[in-house]
């Protein structure tokens, strides 16, 4: 069974802390998180090939909420206006630094 989060904190930059149910604390970077999303506009669904230009992301891009999805994921507002990507808990766990 994975580990699934307990605590997840958005924080003032838009930057994102999570608790693990394994006792893993995790931090994840917003700008790291956007050009990690796995959404069909920004990974091709055919090839796997990622088809987001890191160039049109700003520096300053940040998480502005989240929700969870059901047991296994995570949804971000993001201040470039990107809304369509969901976070599995198993990629968020991959992001770990």
């Amino acid at each position: 069974m994975s580990a699934r989060p307990i605590y997840i904190e958005l924080f003032p930059s838009g930057d994102i802390g999570i608790a693990w149910d394994d006792g893993v604390e995790q931090f994840l970077e917003a700008r790291t998180l956007r050009l990690a999303c796995p959404c069909a506009g920004c990974v091709d669904e055919t090839t796997g090939h990622r088809t987001l230009d890191p160039a049109r992301v700003p520096s300053t891009v940040r998480a502005e909420r989240f929700s969870r999805i059901g047991h296994y994921a995570l949804h971000f507002q993001w201040s470039d206006g990107h809304t369509t990507g969901l976070y599995p808990f198993t990629l968020l766990r991959s992001l770990a630094g």
